[in-house]
């Protein structure tokens, strides 16, 4: 028979009762040619939503990466799937320019 001591348990509650943290859904506005807000931080398994307010096409491209078509008057998404910093731009309007940092 093992015998835990009181450290041992509670480090054993903490590890069966932990669960990761449920997966966020964070929004960008694009209004008038520009990704607001401009730099977002998340995790792996967080969504981006970019709801575009404009009257034309937009992307959320990252060069080698991926792409995400946003429609006039409505939303795109992507659900990030690996850790690390991307900036991406809008295909159509290369001055468009936003970051997102995203961690593990």
């Amino acid at each position: 028979m093992t015998t835990l001591t009181r450290p041992a348990l509670a480090a054993l509650a903490l590890a069966l009762t932990a669960s990761p943290a449920p997966a966020e859904t964070i929004t960008v506005t694009i209004d008038k040619l520009v990704f607001s807000p401009a730099s977002v931080t998340a995790r792996v398994g967080d969504t981006i939503e970019w709801v575009n307010k404009d009257a034309f096409a937009h992307t959320a491209t990252v060069k080698g990466g991926w792409e995400v078509m946003i429609p006039p008057k409505s939303t795109g998404k992507t659900t990030l799937k690996e850790a690390g910093a991307v900036d991406y731009f809008c295909r159509f309007h290369p001055n468009m320019r936003g970051r997102v940092a995203v961690s593990p």
